[in-house]
């Protein structure tokens, strides 16, 4: 009995001798990571108390408000790219409509894999922008003009 009574006094004055050196190692490393901080945004800082000698407390309430500002401009940023990018995919495929349809619009004869490809672009046109498909618009690739249309080989 007299073993396990020295055993436990032994390991709890080894859990009193570590738990200062325990908690040093933690200030210091959220000391350190504070001082990180102050050196990353230290512009920032500056734009903001110019002259004075941050606490940490300040140097931590200005990094999350930064980190807020940067957050919401990104979103704003990604957004607009979002819209552009749609933008130009909806330009894309209407210049493409736009193509499809003048050179269809070059040959008369109608058959059936014309008129379903037709219907598949007006169908999805929808997603496109309004755009006019006029045979007298220019094209916005330059055609070849067959000049006997007559003896034109298509795999349909």
């Amino acid at each position: 009995m007299p073993e396990d009574l020295e055993m436990e006094t032994a390991e709890g004055s080894m859990c009193e001798l570590r738990k200062p050196v325990v908690e040093k190692m933690r200030r210091d490393r959220i000391n350190s990571s504070i001082e990180q901080l102050k050196v990353l945004l230290e512009k920032e800082f500056q734009r903001h108390q110019p002259n004075s000698k941050l606490e940490k407390a300040d140097i931590l309430e200005m990094t999350v408000s930064y980190l807020k500002q940067q957050s919401q401009l990104q979103m704003k940023t990604s957004g607009s790219f979002h819209k552009s990018s749609q933008f130009d995919f909806r330009e894309g495929y209407s210049r493409c409509l736009q193509e499809a349809f003048h050179f269809l619009s070059l040959h008369k004869v109608r058959t059936e894999t014309q008129t379903k490809l037709l219907s598949h672009f007006q169908k999805n046109q929808s997603t496109a922008p309004e755009v006019s498909f006029s045979p007298s618009k220019p094209s916005i690739l330059k055609q070849a003009s067959p000049k006997d249309t007559g003896t034109l080989w298509r795999p349909w």
